[in-house]
């Protein structure tokens, strides 16, 4: 096992919900207090960061957490030690202990807050709420010497290019005739120089996202016997790596709203939820969004859903949703803490599979704000 940094454990976790993955404007993610320069050993998971969790970090002897929502979330025009939030960053910086957000970067990713969600209400047949990122494909067109073709797409392949759907190393070939004249000073694989060489090559076609270009590029470069390889590198209209926001899923058996706000209540562990429509009336197909899910009703109307799940619903988008004959089913905004075992177990395998030597801890501090009386 190898002792890690927390700039190395950040890698991994974007790897698996990137920066890019964020669907509010100026999001507040990424590094919030503190340094990842420096060597990590224990990880928090945390919803939230307040003293409370941060205390519950120093007891532990933790050097990060990892929380969901940014422990500043609006620009500070100063930091007041005599405050609580002051207070708070006072104490973290203090104790040498870094805070990284993610927010809505996790609700997008696969695995990440909406699908922790859908999973703890076991929905099936999901598809995504509302699409929020997607990546242009590209297409590589390569000609190069028959006998060196093979090698050439297993180097593609192992950079990621050629993958579509559930199928990998996709590539498509033909054959045809190379010609050229290689200059004074060329070193031609083929060929002399000062004359025209004819030579039998093949065209290797692979798709990929525009994310990975650079290295897929360098794999096709790397493994071409020629010194100028001939390529071309085509956007297509198809897009790739389609994410969004929210869930649609199916029950596993029909439940009525009544039946489906106690089920809710149980999976999701909370005292109470605030419900809209008839409780009689039958539900199957679920929407949800993770915390505040209020712009969205339409589109979870425009989905099917018989019920939408989220939390802190006002008033007039409920009185909104009832008018388009939507079902609502708000158990609140901290049902998002499914997120504190989830990130920490995937963060714990995805360590564990490049033998970091780093724990990740499950934040026990309740900080949800209200009480149910």
């Amino acid at each position: 096992m190898k002792t890690v940094n927390g700039q190395e454990v950040i890698q991994v976790f974007e790897a698996w919900s990137p920066k890019k993955l964020a669907c509010m404007d100026n999001d507040p993610i990424g590094l919030a207090i503190g340094t990842l320069n420096k060597p990590v050993s224990k990880v928090l998971v945390t919803l939230d960061v307040n003293e409370a969790v941060a205390n519950e970090a120093i007891e532990k002897g933790c050097e990060l957490i990892i929380a969901h929502h940014p422990p500043i979330f609006r620009r500070l025009a100063n930091i007041r030690t005599d405050h609580p939030a002051g207070r708070l960053y006072e104490k973290l910086i203090k104790h040498d202990i870094a805070v990284y957000a993610a927010h809505t970067n996790l609700d997008v990713a696969e695995g990440g807050v909406n699908d922790l969600l859908a999973d703890a209400l076991q929905l099936k047949n999901r598809s995504i709420l509302e699409e929020t990122y997607a990546e242009n494909l590209l297409k590589l067109a390569v000609f190069i010497p028959t006998a060196n073709a093979q090698a050439l797409r297993e180097a593609l392949a192992k950079a990621g290019a050629g993958r579509i759907g559930d199928y990998e190393a996709c590539s498509y070939t033909t054959t045809g005739e190379g010609r050229f004249r290689a200059l004074a000073g060329a070193n031609p694989f083929v060929g002399s120089v000062g004359e025209l060489h004819v030579e039998e090559e093949v065209k290797v076609e692979v798709v990929f996202p525009e994310s990975i270009k650079g290295r897929v590029l360098k794999a096709m470069l790397t493994s071409h016997p020629y010194e100028e390889p001939a390529y071309d590198v085509i956007r297509l209209e198809q897009q790739t790596n389609v994410m969004g926001l929210g869930r649609v899923g199916y029950l596993t058996k029909d439940m009525t709203l009544q039946q489906f706000a106690e089920f809710v209540k149980q999976q999701l562990d909370v005292p109470a939820v605030r419900v809209v429509g008839d409780l009689q009336s039958k539900v199957s197909k679920v929407a949800l969004v993770g915390g505040d899910g209020n712009k969205y009703i339409y589109a979870a109307k425009r989905a099917g859903a018989d019920v939408f799940l989220t939390g802190d619903m006002y008033f007039h988008t409920a009185q909104d949703a009832q008018a388009i004959d939507l079902q609502i089913v708000d158990p609140g905004h901290h049902v998002e803490k499914v997120m504190i075992a989830g990130v920490a177990k995937k963060m714990a395998e995805l360590c564990e599979d490049k033998k970091y030597l780093v724990e990740f801890i499950q934040s026990t501090i309740h900080t949800e704000p209200f009480l149910f009386v």
